[in-house]
């Protein structure tokens, strides 16, 4: 496993993203707890939760407490494992999502995390999503009152444009040490974000970093039409004896040393193949071929 700096803490270059593992169609306790374990024994020390990961109708912070059971569970340290939550934003009785950028809000449910999760501080807590509702310093300043108050150790700050990124940046000082905004092959939106923390030395977590590779082929043998977007990556894949997502992955690390994906899993194998990406090397060529 390589590793990375998420606010001076070194954590495992490539994360597993826990939300499948609690949301519609999230696999049973059992496979669950496998696939979180599966992820810590191929050395995954990053794990990206939030208290909204529910299924529609559930409890908020379903996904944390399955993320705390896993790591009580397990049978080897967990000491360095960093697990990075989120909080406003909820889930909707249709499915749909809601956000809540309220301070008061913001404030009660980090505490909430803090207990689901069993931790006296939260090692990471990001603010999901801006609300349009509220102004975003007003919730950036609870995200301060929040790590003032020691709740949380580190602030990140989440689907943000640039100015946004300053901004949280002018409120939270150094203490802000990541964005997570959505980024993969097919879905390069944030690619000004990225430069910015590149720049400033904040960790960016793509959330959704394969972008729909996994259901993309380049065969037709899946009965789906080929998506142009990842013919590339299948071909490098054949060529490397990988799958097209790690070659995803592996693409997603070259493009910033302060780039750590967080793909989702929900089977042990798909959580240990995601890990091994992170020992892919790609070539001056390949990158060529992939594309900027």
């Amino acid at each position: 496993m390589r590793y990375r700096s998420i606010g001076g803490v070194e954590v495992s270059a490539i994360g597993l993203g826990a939300m499948p593992l609690s949301i519609e169609g999230h696999p049973d306790e059992s496979r669950a707890l496998a696939t979180v374990h599966a992820a810590l024994d191929a050395g995954v020390t990053l794990i990206d939760t939030a208290d909204s990961y529910h299924a529609p109708g559930g409890e908020p912070g379903a996904n944390e407490l399955l993320v705390a059971r896993a790591l009580a569970a397990y049978g080897g340290d967990t000491g360095r494992v960093l697990v990075a939550t989120k909080g406003g934003r909820g889930r909707t009785a249709d499915g749909g999502w809601s956000v809540n950028g309220d301070p008061r809000h913001l404030r009660r449910a980090a505490e909430a995390s803090a207990r689901r999760l069993g931790v006296e501080a939260i090692g990471l807590y990001q603010l999901h999503k801006p609300d349009p509702a509220v102004p975003y310093a007003e919730s950036l300043g609870a995200v301060r009152e929040l790590l003032d108050a020691g709740t949380v150790r580190m602030a990140g700050i989440s689907n943000v444009d640039v100015a946004q990124i300053r901004l949280a940046r002018e409120v939270l000082g150094s203490r802000l040490v990541s964005v997570q905004n959505q980024y993969s092959p097919a879905v390069r939106d944030s690619e000004a974000e990225l430069r910015l923390c590149t720049e400033l030395g904040l960790a960016f977590l793509p959330w959704s970093p394969l972008g729909g590779i996994s259901r993309s082929s380049l065969d037709g043998a899946s009965g789906r039409e080929e998506d142009p977007r990842f013919g590339s990556f299948h071909r490098v894949a054949r060529s490397r004896g990988a799958t097209p997502q790690q070659v995803a992955l592996a693409w997603l690390l070259s493009r910033s040393p302060s780039v750590l994906p967080i793909p989702g899993a929900s089977r042990p194998e798909t959580a240990r193949a995601s890990a091994e990406a992170a020992t892919l090397a790609l070539s001056e060529a390949e990158l060529a071929l992939l594309g900027p």
